[in-house]
Protein backbone atom coordinates (compact mmCIF):
# COMPACT_ATOMS: atom_id res chain seq x y z
CA UNK A 1 0.00 0.00 0.00
CA UNK A 2 1.30 3.49 -0.92
CA UNK A 3 2.69 5.53 1.97
CA UNK A 4 0.35 8.36 3.01
CA UNK A 5 1.24 11.59 4.85
CA UNK A 6 -0.78 13.47 7.44
CA UNK A 7 -1.53 16.26 4.96
CA UNK A 8 -2.79 13.75 2.39
CA UNK A 9 -4.99 11.91 4.92
CA UNK A 10 -6.58 15.12 6.23
CA UNK A 11 -7.15 16.48 2.71
CA UNK A 12 -8.66 13.22 1.47
CA UNK A 13 -11.03 13.15 4.45
CA UNK A 14 -12.22 16.75 4.25
CA UNK A 15 -12.49 16.67 0.45
CA UNK A 16 -14.53 13.47 0.61
CA UNK A 17 -17.09 14.84 3.07
CA UNK A 18 -17.18 18.20 1.32
CA UNK A 19 -18.22 16.27 -1.81
CA UNK A 20 -21.06 14.78 0.27
CA UNK A 21 -22.43 18.22 1.15
CA UNK A 22 -20.61 18.77 4.47
CA UNK A 23 -19.29 22.17 5.53
CA UNK A 24 -15.72 22.19 6.88
CA UNK A 25 -15.30 23.55 10.42
CA UNK A 26 -11.99 25.09 11.55
CA UNK A 27 -10.40 23.38 14.54
CA UNK A 28 -11.78 24.83 17.79
CA UNK A 29 -9.52 26.06 20.57
CA UNK A 30 -8.12 23.47 22.96
CA UNK A 31 -9.65 25.56 25.74
CA UNK A 32 -13.41 24.81 25.87
CA UNK A 33 -15.74 27.76 25.93
CA UNK A 34 -18.29 27.85 28.77
CA UNK A 35 -17.85 24.25 29.93
CA UNK A 36 -17.10 23.95 33.66
CA UNK A 37 -16.36 20.23 33.69
CA UNK A 38 -13.44 19.86 31.30
CA UNK A 39 -10.13 21.64 31.01
CA UNK A 40 -9.46 20.79 27.39
CA UNK A 41 -11.28 19.98 24.16
CA UNK A 42 -11.16 16.19 24.11
CA UNK A 43 -12.99 15.30 20.89
CA UNK A 44 -14.28 16.86 17.68
CA UNK A 45 -17.86 16.71 18.95
CA UNK A 46 -17.06 18.69 22.08
CA UNK A 47 -17.70 22.16 20.56
CA UNK A 48 -20.88 20.85 18.89
CA UNK A 49 -22.71 19.58 21.99
CA UNK A 50 -25.33 22.40 22.08
CA UNK A 51 -26.30 21.68 18.46
CA UNK A 52 -26.33 17.89 18.92
CA UNK A 53 -28.69 18.45 21.85
CA UNK A 54 -31.01 20.50 19.65
CA UNK A 55 -30.56 23.68 21.70
CA UNK A 56 -29.89 25.73 18.58
CA UNK A 57 -29.13 25.33 14.89
CA UNK A 58 -25.55 25.44 13.68
CA UNK A 59 -25.01 28.45 11.41
CA UNK A 60 -23.22 26.27 8.82
CA UNK A 61 -26.05 23.76 8.58
CA UNK A 62 -26.75 20.15 9.51
CA UNK A 63 -23.80 18.39 7.82
CA UNK A 64 -20.33 19.23 9.16
CA UNK A 65 -16.79 17.83 9.18
CA UNK A 66 -13.43 18.84 10.66
CA UNK A 67 -9.98 17.90 11.83
CA UNK A 68 -9.98 18.84 15.52
CA UNK A 69 -6.94 19.21 17.76
CA UNK A 70 -7.50 17.48 21.11
CA UNK A 71 -5.85 17.05 24.49
CA UNK A 72 -6.56 14.09 26.76
CA UNK A 73 -4.60 13.63 29.97
CA UNK A 74 -6.51 10.87 31.73
CA UNK A 75 -4.02 8.38 30.25
CA UNK A 76 -0.90 10.44 30.95
CA UNK A 77 0.70 7.55 32.82
CA UNK A 78 0.18 5.33 29.75
CA UNK A 79 2.12 7.70 27.46
CA UNK A 80 5.38 5.98 26.65
CA UNK A 81 3.90 2.96 24.88
CA UNK A 82 3.59 2.86 21.10
CA UNK A 83 0.11 4.41 20.72
CA UNK A 84 -0.98 6.63 23.65
CA UNK A 85 -0.80 10.41 23.13
CA UNK A 86 -1.71 13.52 25.11
CA UNK A 87 -2.17 15.64 21.98
CA UNK A 88 -3.80 14.18 18.89
CA UNK A 89 -5.95 15.19 15.93
CA UNK A 90 -9.42 13.76 15.37
CA UNK A 91 -11.12 13.58 11.99
CA UNK A 92 -14.90 13.78 12.33
CA UNK A 93 -18.12 14.18 10.39
CA UNK A 94 -21.52 15.03 11.83
CA UNK A 95 -25.14 14.91 10.89
CA UNK A 96 -27.19 17.16 13.17
CA UNK A 97 -30.70 15.90 12.54
CA UNK A 98 -29.99 15.12 8.87
CA UNK A 99 -28.79 11.70 7.60
CA UNK A 100 -28.62 8.71 9.91
CA UNK A 101 -27.37 5.11 10.07
CA UNK A 102 -27.40 4.01 6.45
CA UNK A 103 -25.74 7.10 5.01
CA UNK A 104 -23.20 7.33 7.87
CA UNK A 105 -22.14 3.70 7.44
CA UNK A 106 -22.10 3.96 3.64
CA UNK A 107 -19.91 7.09 3.82
CA UNK A 108 -17.50 5.32 6.18
CA UNK A 109 -17.35 2.24 3.98
CA UNK A 110 -16.80 4.28 0.81
CA UNK A 111 -14.01 6.37 2.37
CA UNK A 112 -12.22 3.34 3.80
CA UNK A 113 -12.45 1.08 0.77
CA UNK A 114 -12.54 3.52 -2.16
CA UNK A 115 -10.45 6.46 -0.91
CA UNK A 116 -8.04 4.81 1.54
CA UNK A 117 -8.23 1.57 -0.46
CA UNK A 118 -8.21 -0.70 2.58
CA UNK A 119 -9.00 -4.23 1.29
CA UNK A 120 -12.10 -5.97 2.67
CA UNK A 121 -10.02 -8.94 3.83
CA UNK A 122 -8.38 -6.64 6.42
CA UNK A 123 -11.62 -5.01 7.58
CA UNK A 124 -14.11 -5.86 10.37
CA UNK A 125 -16.78 -4.06 12.39
CA UNK A 126 -18.55 -4.21 15.74
CA UNK A 127 -22.13 -3.20 16.63
CA UNK A 128 -24.19 -2.93 19.83
CA UNK A 129 -25.42 -6.31 21.14
CA UNK A 130 -28.46 -4.84 22.95
CA UNK A 131 -29.55 -4.83 26.59
CA UNK A 132 -32.51 -3.82 28.79
CA UNK A 133 -32.19 -0.18 27.68
CA UNK A 134 -32.04 -0.60 23.90
CA UNK A 135 -32.39 -3.48 21.42
CA UNK A 136 -29.66 -5.24 19.47
CA UNK A 137 -28.52 -3.06 16.57
CA UNK A 138 -29.49 -5.42 13.76
CA UNK A 139 -30.05 -2.44 11.47
CA UNK A 140 -26.38 -1.43 11.43
CA UNK A 141 -25.26 -5.06 11.04
CA UNK A 142 -27.53 -5.53 8.02
CA UNK A 143 -26.24 -2.33 6.41
CA UNK A 144 -22.65 -3.56 6.78
CA UNK A 145 -23.58 -6.95 5.36
CA UNK A 146 -25.34 -5.31 2.40
CA UNK A 147 -22.05 -3.57 1.62
CA UNK A 148 -20.16 -6.86 1.43
CA UNK A 149 -18.96 -7.43 5.02
CA UNK A 150 -19.43 -11.09 5.95
CA UNK A 151 -21.44 -12.03 9.06
CA UNK A 152 -18.25 -13.54 10.56
CA UNK A 153 -16.67 -10.08 10.44
CA UNK A 154 -19.51 -8.38 12.36
CA UNK A 155 -19.17 -8.66 16.15
CA UNK A 156 -21.98 -7.79 18.61
CA UNK A 157 -20.50 -6.16 21.72
CA UNK A 158 -21.97 -4.81 25.00
CA UNK A 159 -22.60 -1.22 26.05
CA UNK A 160 -19.10 -0.76 27.48
CA UNK A 161 -17.71 -1.30 23.95
CA UNK A 162 -20.39 -0.03 21.59
CA UNK A 163 -22.39 2.75 23.21
CA UNK A 164 -21.88 6.49 23.62
CA UNK A 165 -23.38 8.89 26.14
CA UNK A 166 -25.20 10.75 27.25
CA UNK A 167 -22.73 13.59 27.81
CA UNK A 168 -24.28 14.22 31.24
CA UNK A 169 -26.76 12.28 33.34
CA UNK A 170 -29.43 12.88 30.73
CA UNK A 171 -29.57 13.71 27.04
CA UNK A 172 -28.80 12.27 23.60
CA UNK A 173 -27.03 8.91 23.43
CA UNK A 174 -26.99 5.74 21.40
CA UNK A 175 -25.14 2.73 20.02
CA UNK A 176 -22.02 3.03 17.94
CA UNK A 177 -20.41 0.92 15.28
CA UNK A 178 -16.63 0.64 15.24
CA UNK A 179 -14.34 -0.23 12.32
CA UNK A 180 -11.20 -2.34 12.65
CA UNK A 181 -8.11 -2.97 10.52
CA UNK A 182 -6.00 -6.15 10.51
CA UNK A 183 -2.51 -4.86 11.32
CA UNK A 184 0.01 -7.63 10.51
CA UNK A 185 1.40 -7.71 6.97
CA UNK A 186 2.93 -11.16 7.32
CA UNK A 187 -0.14 -12.90 8.66
CA UNK A 188 -3.48 -13.31 6.90
CA UNK A 189 -6.54 -12.05 8.76
CA UNK A 190 -8.73 -14.85 10.14
CA UNK A 191 -12.14 -15.40 8.58
CA UNK A 192 -13.92 -14.63 11.88
CA UNK A 193 -13.41 -11.30 13.63
CA UNK A 194 -12.24 -11.65 17.24
CA UNK A 195 -12.36 -8.26 19.05
CA UNK A 196 -10.02 -9.65 21.74
CA UNK A 197 -7.25 -10.19 19.18
CA UNK A 198 -4.90 -7.17 19.42
CA UNK A 199 -3.97 -7.57 15.77
CA UNK A 200 -7.31 -5.93 15.01
CA UNK A 201 -6.90 -2.15 15.52
CA UNK A 202 -9.88 0.22 15.77
CA UNK A 203 -9.55 3.04 13.25
CA UNK A 204 -12.99 4.70 13.14
CA UNK A 205 -16.11 4.99 15.23
CA UNK A 206 -19.60 6.03 14.09
CA UNK A 207 -21.80 7.10 17.03
CA UNK A 208 -25.49 6.73 16.23
CA UNK A 209 -27.36 9.12 18.56
CA UNK A 210 -30.70 7.39 18.43
CA UNK A 211 -32.01 7.77 21.98
CA UNK A 212 -32.55 10.26 24.80
CA UNK A 213 -32.00 9.25 28.42
CA UNK A 214 -34.28 10.99 30.96
CA UNK A 215 -34.01 11.65 34.72
CA UNK A 216 -35.62 8.26 35.44
CA UNK A 217 -32.89 6.54 33.37
CA UNK A 218 -35.41 5.62 30.71
CA UNK A 219 -34.31 5.55 27.05
CA UNK A 220 -36.70 6.82 24.38
CA UNK A 221 -36.31 7.42 20.64
CA UNK A 222 -34.82 10.87 19.98
CA UNK A 223 -36.78 13.38 17.92
CA UNK A 224 -33.50 14.70 16.52
CA UNK A 225 -31.20 11.82 15.57
CA UNK A 226 -27.53 12.67 15.08
CA UNK A 227 -24.34 11.12 13.74
CA UNK A 228 -20.97 11.78 15.41
CA UNK A 229 -17.85 10.08 14.08
CA UNK A 230 -14.20 10.03 15.06
CA UNK A 231 -11.03 8.84 13.30
CA UNK A 232 -7.66 9.47 15.00
CA UNK A 233 -5.09 10.86 12.58
CA UNK A 234 -2.07 9.35 14.36
CA UNK A 235 -3.45 5.84 14.64
CA UNK A 236 -4.81 5.84 11.09
CA UNK A 237 -1.46 6.99 9.66
CA UNK A 238 0.33 4.23 11.54
CA UNK A 239 -2.08 1.60 10.26
CA UNK A 240 -2.10 2.82 6.64
CA UNK A 241 1.68 2.93 6.52
CA UNK A 242 2.04 -0.61 7.94
CA UNK A 243 3.87 0.57 11.04
CA UNK A 244 3.72 -1.02 14.49
CA UNK A 245 4.70 2.16 16.38
CA UNK A 246 2.84 5.50 16.11
CA UNK A 247 6.06 7.36 16.91
CA UNK A 248 7.63 6.17 13.66
CA UNK A 249 4.97 7.94 11.56
CA UNK A 250 5.50 11.29 9.83
CA UNK A 251 3.80 13.31 12.62
CA UNK A 252 6.36 12.09 15.17
CA UNK A 253 9.51 11.10 13.27
CA UNK A 254 11.04 14.64 13.01
CA UNK A 255 10.58 15.16 16.77
CA UNK A 256 12.09 11.76 17.63
CA UNK A 257 15.05 12.42 15.29
CA UNK A 258 15.72 15.74 17.04
CA UNK A 259 15.66 14.01 20.44
CA UNK A 260 18.12 11.40 19.12
CA UNK A 261 20.37 14.20 17.90
CA UNK A 262 20.30 16.15 21.17
CA UNK A 263 20.61 13.07 23.40
CA UNK A 264 23.19 11.42 21.14
CA UNK A 265 21.30 8.19 21.66
CA UNK A 266 19.29 5.87 19.44
CA UNK A 267 15.49 5.65 19.68
CA UNK A 268 15.86 1.89 19.87
CA UNK A 269 16.41 1.00 23.49
CA UNK A 270 15.22 4.42 24.73
CA UNK A 271 11.71 4.33 23.32
CA UNK A 272 9.71 5.08 26.47
CA UNK A 273 11.67 8.17 27.58
CA UNK A 274 11.85 9.58 24.05
CA UNK A 275 8.14 9.04 23.44
CA UNK A 276 7.24 10.86 26.67
CA UNK A 277 9.52 13.80 25.84
CA UNK A 278 8.15 14.02 22.27
CA UNK A 279 4.49 13.71 23.33
CA UNK A 280 4.63 16.17 26.22
CA UNK A 281 6.57 18.84 24.33
CA UNK A 282 4.19 18.65 21.35
CA UNK A 283 1.14 18.91 23.65
CA UNK A 284 2.74 21.84 25.49
CA UNK A 285 3.41 23.71 22.24
CA UNK A 286 -0.27 23.51 21.30
CA UNK A 287 -1.57 24.39 24.79
CA UNK A 288 0.63 27.51 25.00
CA UNK A 289 -0.40 28.35 21.44
CA UNK A 290 -3.99 28.62 22.68
CA UNK A 291 -3.07 31.15 25.37
CA UNK A 292 -2.29 29.02 28.45
CA UNK A 293 0.87 29.60 30.50
CA UNK A 294 2.33 27.32 33.20
CA UNK A 295 0.74 27.86 36.63
CA UNK A 296 -0.58 25.94 39.61
CA UNK A 297 -4.22 26.08 38.50
CA UNK A 298 -6.29 24.11 36.00
CA UNK A 299 -4.95 24.16 32.41
CA UNK A 300 -1.79 25.91 33.59
CA UNK A 301 -1.18 23.14 36.12
CA UNK A 302 -1.54 20.44 33.46
CA UNK A 303 0.79 22.37 31.16
CA UNK A 304 3.37 22.74 33.93
CA UNK A 305 3.13 19.03 34.69
CA UNK A 306 3.64 18.11 31.02
CA UNK A 307 6.71 20.34 30.58
CA UNK A 308 8.30 19.23 33.84
CA UNK A 309 7.63 15.58 33.10
CA UNK A 310 9.29 16.03 29.69
CA UNK A 311 12.30 17.71 31.30
CA UNK A 312 12.51 14.95 33.90
CA UNK A 313 12.59 12.21 31.24
CA UNK A 314 15.03 14.33 29.24
CA UNK A 315 17.36 14.11 32.24
CA UNK A 316 17.20 10.33 31.92
CA UNK A 317 18.53 10.78 28.38
CA UNK A 318 21.27 13.17 29.63
CA UNK A 319 19.70 16.11 27.78
CA UNK A 320 20.10 19.65 29.11
CA UNK A 321 18.39 22.87 27.96
CA UNK A 322 16.67 20.96 25.19
CA UNK A 323 12.98 21.93 25.09
CA UNK A 324 13.38 24.63 22.43
CA UNK A 325 15.20 22.25 20.06
CA UNK A 326 12.65 19.47 20.53
CA UNK A 327 9.76 21.91 20.00
CA UNK A 328 11.07 23.28 16.69
CA UNK A 329 9.95 20.35 14.46
CA UNK A 330 6.38 20.67 15.79
CA UNK A 331 5.98 24.03 14.02
CA UNK A 332 7.05 22.45 10.73
CA UNK A 333 4.72 19.44 11.06
CA UNK A 334 1.64 21.58 11.77
CA UNK A 335 2.20 24.58 9.47
CA UNK A 336 -1.52 25.22 8.90
CA UNK A 337 -2.32 26.15 12.53
CA UNK A 338 -2.13 29.99 12.65
CA UNK A 339 -1.96 30.07 16.45
CA UNK A 340 1.38 28.23 16.34
CA UNK A 341 2.88 30.59 13.76
CA UNK A 342 1.52 33.72 15.46
CA UNK A 343 2.62 32.69 18.97
CA UNK A 344 5.83 30.88 18.08
CA UNK A 345 8.14 33.18 20.06
CA UNK A 346 5.89 33.17 23.12
CA UNK A 347 5.63 29.36 23.00
CA UNK A 348 9.42 28.97 22.92
CA UNK A 349 9.89 31.52 25.71
CA UNK A 350 7.35 29.86 28.01
CA UNK A 351 8.88 26.41 27.40
CA UNK A 352 12.39 27.68 28.18
CA UNK A 353 11.26 29.59 31.29
CA UNK A 354 9.48 26.54 32.70
CA UNK A 355 12.44 24.28 31.94
CA UNK A 356 14.71 26.68 33.80
CA UNK A 357 12.29 26.95 36.75
CA UNK A 358 12.06 23.19 37.00
CA UNK A 359 15.82 22.71 36.93
CA UNK A 360 16.06 25.17 39.83
CA UNK A 361 13.27 23.26 41.60
CA UNK A 362 15.16 20.01 41.21
CA UNK A 363 18.29 21.50 42.81
CA UNK A 364 16.27 22.86 45.76
CA UNK A 365 14.39 19.58 46.02
CA UNK A 366 17.61 17.58 46.12
CA UNK A 367 18.83 19.69 49.04
CA UNK A 368 15.56 19.04 50.93
CA UNK A 369 15.69 15.36 49.98
CA UNK A 370 19.22 15.07 51.42
CA UNK A 371 18.06 16.63 54.70
CA UNK A 372 14.98 14.40 54.94
CA UNK A 373 16.90 11.19 54.29
CA UNK A 374 20.12 11.90 56.16
CA UNK A 375 21.20 8.81 58.13
CA UNK A 376 17.92 7.06 57.23
CA UNK A 377 17.35 3.68 55.62
CA UNK A 378 13.75 4.41 54.61
CA UNK A 379 11.96 7.41 53.07
CA UNK A 380 8.82 8.30 55.02
CA UNK A 381 5.81 8.54 52.69
CA UNK A 382 4.55 11.72 54.41
CA UNK A 383 7.92 13.40 53.85
CA UNK A 384 7.94 12.17 50.25
CA UNK A 385 4.52 13.73 49.75
CA UNK A 386 5.77 17.02 51.23
CA UNK A 387 8.69 16.96 48.79
CA UNK A 388 6.35 16.20 45.91
CA UNK A 389 3.60 18.71 46.72
CA UNK A 390 5.48 21.64 48.26
CA UNK A 391 8.67 21.52 46.22
CA UNK A 392 7.37 20.09 42.95
CA UNK A 393 9.88 17.25 43.16
CA UNK A 394 8.75 14.43 40.82
CA UNK A 395 8.02 11.06 42.38
CA UNK A 396 10.16 9.47 39.64
CA UNK A 397 13.14 11.43 41.00
CA UNK A 398 12.29 10.45 44.57
CA UNK A 399 12.39 6.80 43.50
CA UNK A 400 15.60 7.31 41.53
CA UNK A 401 17.43 9.09 44.37
CA UNK A 402 16.28 6.50 46.91
CA UNK A 403 17.53 3.74 44.64
CA UNK A 404 20.94 5.43 44.27
CA UNK A 405 21.32 5.74 48.04
CA UNK A 406 19.82 2.29 48.77
CA UNK A 407 17.02 3.91 50.77
CA UNK A 408 13.75 1.96 50.98
CA UNK A 409 10.78 3.78 49.44
CA UNK A 410 7.25 2.42 49.02
CA UNK A 411 5.51 3.91 46.02
CA UNK A 412 2.25 2.29 47.18
CA UNK A 413 2.38 4.08 50.55
CA UNK A 414 3.22 7.32 48.75
CA UNK A 415 0.22 6.94 46.45
CA UNK A 416 -2.08 6.32 49.42
CA UNK A 417 -0.74 9.45 51.11
CA UNK A 418 -1.40 11.67 48.10
CA UNK A 419 -4.51 9.87 46.89
CA UNK A 420 -6.76 12.87 47.44
CA UNK A 421 -4.36 15.16 45.58
CA UNK A 422 -3.98 12.71 42.70
CA UNK A 423 -7.73 12.15 42.46
CA UNK A 424 -8.37 15.88 42.21
CA UNK A 425 -5.71 16.16 39.53
CA UNK A 426 -7.04 13.17 37.64
CA UNK A 427 -10.62 14.47 37.79
CA UNK A 428 -9.57 17.90 36.61
CA UNK A 429 -7.47 16.62 33.73
CA UNK A 430 -9.45 13.60 32.64
CA UNK A 431 -11.39 15.48 30.00
CA UNK A 432 -14.45 13.27 30.55
CA UNK A 433 -17.91 14.73 30.07
CA UNK A 434 -19.85 14.69 33.34
CA UNK A 435 -22.51 17.32 33.00
CA UNK A 436 -20.75 20.02 31.02
CA UNK A 437 -22.68 21.57 28.20
CA UNK A 438 -25.39 19.00 28.82
CA UNK A 439 -26.21 21.14 31.85
CA UNK A 440 -28.17 23.86 30.08
CA UNK A 441 -30.40 24.51 33.05
CA UNK A 442 -32.26 27.80 33.39
CA UNK A 443 -29.72 29.01 35.96
CA UNK A 444 -26.72 28.19 33.74
CA UNK A 445 -28.37 29.86 30.74
CA UNK A 446 -29.02 33.00 32.78
CA UNK A 447 -25.40 33.17 33.93
CA UNK A 448 -24.18 32.62 30.38
CA UNK A 449 -26.04 35.73 29.25
CA UNK A 450 -24.80 37.58 32.34
CA UNK A 451 -21.20 36.78 31.32
CA UNK A 452 -21.81 38.74 28.10
CA UNK A 453 -23.05 41.72 30.12
CA UNK A 454 -20.02 41.47 32.40
CA UNK A 455 -17.56 41.49 29.47
CA UNK A 456 -19.20 44.60 28.00
CA UNK A 457 -19.19 46.33 31.41
CA UNK A 458 -15.49 45.55 31.91
CA UNK A 459 -14.58 47.23 28.62
CA UNK A 460 -16.67 50.31 29.44
CA UNK A 461 -15.63 50.82 33.08
CA UNK A 462 -11.94 49.99 32.53
CA UNK A 463 -11.95 52.00 29.26
CA UNK A 464 -10.17 49.24 27.37
CA UNK A 465 -11.75 47.79 24.23
CA UNK A 466 -8.92 45.23 23.96
CA UNK A 467 -10.20 43.29 26.98
CA UNK A 468 -11.10 39.78 25.83
CA UNK A 469 -12.40 36.67 27.52
CA UNK A 470 -9.55 34.28 28.32
CA UNK A 471 -11.64 31.46 29.74
CA UNK A 472 -14.89 30.87 31.57
CA UNK A 473 -16.47 28.39 33.92
CA UNK A 474 -20.24 28.54 34.35
CA UNK A 475 -22.27 26.34 36.69
CA UNK A 476 -25.88 26.74 37.86
CA UNK A 477 -24.54 28.38 41.03
CA UNK A 478 -22.09 30.99 39.70
CA UNK A 479 -20.08 32.30 36.78
CA UNK A 480 -16.33 32.67 36.59
CA UNK A 481 -14.74 34.81 33.88
CA UNK A 482 -11.05 35.24 33.04
CA UNK A 483 -9.95 38.31 31.05
CA UNK A 484 -6.74 40.07 30.11
CA UNK A 485 -5.92 43.09 32.30
CA UNK A 486 -2.58 44.09 33.87
CA UNK A 487 -3.64 44.96 37.42
CA UNK A 488 -6.03 44.34 40.29
CA UNK A 489 -9.39 46.10 39.94
CA UNK A 490 -10.23 48.71 42.59
CA UNK A 491 -13.30 48.47 44.83
CA UNK A 492 -14.70 51.52 43.04
CA UNK A 493 -14.26 49.87 39.63
CA UNK A 494 -15.92 46.66 40.81
CA UNK A 495 -18.84 48.66 42.19
CA UNK A 496 -19.28 50.51 38.86
CA UNK A 497 -19.18 47.21 36.93
CA UNK A 498 -21.86 45.72 39.20
CA UNK A 499 -24.05 48.79 38.83
CA UNK A 500 -23.68 48.86 35.03
CA UNK A 501 -24.60 45.18 34.64
CA UNK A 502 -27.60 45.57 36.96
CA UNK A 503 -28.78 48.65 35.06
CA UNK A 504 -28.93 46.59 31.85
CA UNK A 505 -30.81 43.81 33.64
CA UNK A 506 -33.37 46.31 34.97
CA UNK A 507 -33.84 47.89 31.52
CA UNK A 508 -35.37 44.66 30.13
CA UNK A 509 -32.90 44.43 27.26
CA UNK A 510 -33.83 42.09 24.43
CA UNK A 511 -31.25 39.39 23.57
CA UNK A 512 -31.32 38.97 19.77
CA UNK A 513 -29.76 36.03 17.90
CA UNK A 514 -28.70 36.49 14.25
CA UNK A 515 -26.82 34.30 11.79
CA UNK A 516 -24.38 36.07 9.49
CA UNK A 517 -21.06 35.61 7.65
CA UNK A 518 -18.02 35.86 9.93
CA UNK A 519 -16.65 38.94 8.15
CA UNK A 520 -19.99 40.74 8.52
CA UNK A 521 -20.06 39.83 12.22
CA UNK A 522 -16.61 41.39 12.68
CA UNK A 523 -17.43 44.57 10.80
CA UNK A 524 -20.69 44.91 12.76
CA UNK A 525 -18.68 45.08 15.98
CA UNK A 526 -19.28 41.56 17.26
CA UNK A 527 -16.57 40.29 19.60
CA UNK A 528 -15.17 36.75 19.11
CA UNK A 529 -13.64 34.82 21.98
CA UNK A 530 -11.78 32.13 20.05
CA UNK A 531 -11.84 33.51 16.54
CA UNK A 532 -9.94 30.66 14.85
CA UNK A 533 -12.70 28.20 15.69
CA UNK A 534 -15.39 29.85 13.61
CA UNK A 535 -16.63 28.84 10.18
CA UNK A 536 -17.77 31.18 7.42
CA UNK A 537 -21.16 31.68 9.11
CA UNK A 538 -21.69 32.40 12.82
CA UNK A 539 -24.34 33.10 15.48
CA UNK A 540 -24.24 36.60 16.95
CA UNK A 541 -26.04 37.52 20.19
CA UNK A 542 -26.83 41.21 20.70
CA UNK A 543 -28.03 42.70 23.99
CA UNK A 544 -29.99 45.86 23.04
CA UNK A 545 -31.27 48.42 25.52
CA UNK A 546 -34.82 49.51 24.50
CA UNK A 547 -34.18 53.00 25.90
CA UNK A 548 -31.45 53.58 23.33
CA UNK A 549 -32.61 54.13 19.74
CA UNK A 550 -29.23 53.25 18.21
CA UNK A 551 -26.36 51.00 19.23
CA UNK A 552 -26.23 48.06 21.62
CA UNK A 553 -24.71 47.16 24.97
CA UNK A 554 -23.14 43.81 24.05
CA UNK A 555 -22.54 41.98 20.78
CA UNK A 556 -20.71 38.65 20.76
CA UNK A 557 -20.16 35.66 18.50
CA UNK A 558 -21.39 32.74 20.59
CA UNK A 559 -22.99 29.29 20.40
CA UNK A 560 -25.50 30.03 23.19
CA UNK A 561 -27.77 29.23 24.95
CA UNK A 562 -29.12 32.58 26.20
CA UNK A 563 -32.23 34.08 27.76
CA UNK A 564 -34.54 36.08 25.50
CA UNK A 565 -34.56 39.18 27.72
CA UNK A 566 -32.42 40.43 30.60
CA UNK A 567 -35.58 40.76 32.72
CA UNK A 568 -35.19 36.99 33.29
CA UNK A 569 -31.98 37.61 35.26
CA UNK A 570 -31.68 38.30 38.98
CA UNK A 571 -29.47 40.85 40.74
CA UNK A 572 -25.81 40.66 39.67
CA UNK A 573 -23.24 40.43 42.45
CA UNK A 574 -19.43 40.10 42.15
CA UNK A 575 -18.15 37.78 44.86
CA UNK A 576 -14.42 37.79 44.09
CA UNK A 577 -11.77 39.41 41.89
CA UNK A 578 -8.30 37.87 41.75
CA UNK A 579 -5.31 37.04 39.58
CA UNK A 580 -5.64 33.92 37.43
CA UNK A 581 -2.16 33.99 35.87
CA UNK A 582 0.29 36.59 34.61
CA UNK A 583 -1.69 39.39 32.95
CA UNK A 584 -5.01 37.56 33.45
CA UNK A 585 -7.62 38.58 36.05
CA UNK A 586 -10.56 36.49 37.24
CA UNK A 587 -14.01 37.55 38.42
CA UNK A 588 -16.48 35.27 40.17
CA UNK A 589 -20.10 36.39 40.36
CA UNK A 590 -23.62 35.21 41.14
CA UNK A 591 -27.21 36.13 40.33
CA UNK A 592 -29.28 36.72 43.44
CA UNK A 593 -33.04 36.21 43.51
CA UNK A 594 -35.02 39.36 42.81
Amino acid sequence: MKQITREELVKKYLDFFKSKGHKILPSASLIPENDPTVLFTTAGMHPLVPYLMGLSQHPLGKKLCSVQKCIRTQDIDEVGDSYHHTFFEMLGNWSIGDYFKREAIEYSFEFITKVLKIPLERFAVSVFEGDKDAPRDEESAKIWESLGISKERVAYLPKENNWWGPAGKTGPCGPDTEMFYWKPNNKKAPKKFDPEDNNWVEIWNDVLMQYVKDEKEKYTEAKQKNIDTGMGVERTLTVLNSLEDNYLSSVWEPVIKEIEKVAKKSYKGNERAMRIVADHIKASVFIIGDGVTPSNKEQGYILRRLIRRAVNYGRELNMKSFVEKVAEPVFSIYKEYPELIKNRQKIIEELKKEEERFNQTIEKGLNVFNKLTKDKKEMDCKEAFLLYQSYGFPVELIEEECKKRKIKFSIKDFEKECQVHQELSRTASAGQFKSGLADNSEATTQLHTTAHLLMAALRIVLKDQNIMQRGSNITPERLRLDFNFPRKLTDEELKKIEELVNSQIQCNCEVIREEMPLEKAKTSGAVGVFENKYGEKVSVYTVKNPKEKVGYFSKEICAGPHVGNTCQLGKFKITKEEASSSGIRRIKAVLQQK
